[in-house]
């Protein structure tokens, strides 16, 4: 695997620029290449009020040039991405606006810029090879969509575009409360029942240290460039097992109501292919199951206790 003192030595001073910045992985990801030492450029759709982040949306392409002409980049981040899995047509605009046409608008202008390595995130929930080509919401329309131009600029204009596909992404620094790990600790940290669909559905699980290594691994793989890398597990395990483990660390398995929502249809279920993530960028994961929902509730009871929790 990419030893941490060689990604060190890739990464240190080189000036990087990050899109969606603010998000859970990015935020993750800025806090890892500044520790390794690379010069970062975070933006997302607002800036932050401290300054470490700047406002690009990326659906607006003079703002991104504007944003490579300050920054003249090495290596690009892209995970500026409206991110939902509804099924509602008001979707199908924000969604094209910000994952599809935002994705093009950073494509583009790298070509123009120096032709920088660009890492774009691919999603779970965009249909591939093996399942029916047709995408179960809005947002895997669009990702579905951002992908197949990824790989056209890799295949014919000859930009260096690796597609980081994560799978079911968790862990400490989680807020989105969308989310189910974030929703099930709060929830009983709060006292509250968790209404939860039968949670029958599984998926693959990765936590979000794991995330990050295969991001920067990706970055300095060559054999990656033009293809779509799965960072996952390998495995799937349900929605009830993950939660009825949460709520055990919680001590209150009785707080979880199964069957009180409704299954979401049209889910994709499949697992990660760890072994192409191991022959294309030399990684595979770390963080087994168990000890990324005890990080994770050990995160949440430190920040939120056992009192409201104060989520953004």
């Amino acid at each position: 695997m990419n030893t941490l003192s060689a990604l060190q030595r890739h990464l240190k001073k080189r000036r990087c620029l990050v899109t969606g910045a603010g998000g859970f992985i990015g935020t993750a990801l800025c806090a890892r290449l500044r520790a390794f030492g690379a010069e970062v450029h975070a933006y997302a759709r607002s800036a932050s009020e401290d300054g470490s982040i700047g406002a690009c949306d990326v659906a607006d392409l003079q703002a991104v040039q504007s944003v490579f002409r300050h920054v003249r980049p090495q290596l690009v981040f892209h995970l500026a991405s409206k991110v939902s899995g509804a099924r509602s047509v008001d979707l199908v605009l924000p969604t094209l606006q910000n994952n599809l046409i935002g994705t093009v608008h950073v494509l583009l202008t790298a070509l123009e810029h120096d032709a920088p390595k660009v890492v774009c995130m691919g999603s779970l929930q965009e249909p591939d090879q093996h399942l029916p080509p047709v995408p179960n919401c809005p947002y895997a329309a669009a990702k579905f969509a951002s992908s197949a131009y990824a790989r056209m600029f890799a295949d014919v204009l000859a930009l260096p575009v690796i597609i980081a596909r994560p799978f079911m992404v968790y862990g400490a620094g989680q807020l989105d409360l969308t989310k189910l790990v974030p929703n099930v600790v709060t929830q009983i940290l709060r006292g509250r029942e968790v209404a939860m669909s039968s949670g029958a559905q599984s998926f693959d699980w990765i936590y979000i240290d794991d995330v990050v290594d295969a991001l920067l691994a990706a970055a300095e793989a060559p054999a990656a460039i033009g293809k779509t890398i799965d960072i996952g597990w390998g495995a799937l395990v349900s929605v009830r097992d993950v939660a009825t483990g949460l709520a055990t660390r919680l001590g209150n398995v009785d707080a979880l109501r199964f069957g009180a929502l409704p299954d979401r249809r049209l889910e994709p279920t499949r697992h990660a292919d760890v072994g192409a993530a191991t022959r294309l960028i030399d990684w595979k994961p770390s963080v087994s199951l168990d000890e990324g929902l005890d990080r994770a509730v050990s995160w949440y009871r430190e920040r939120f206790g056992a009192g409201p929790a104060k989520v953004c």
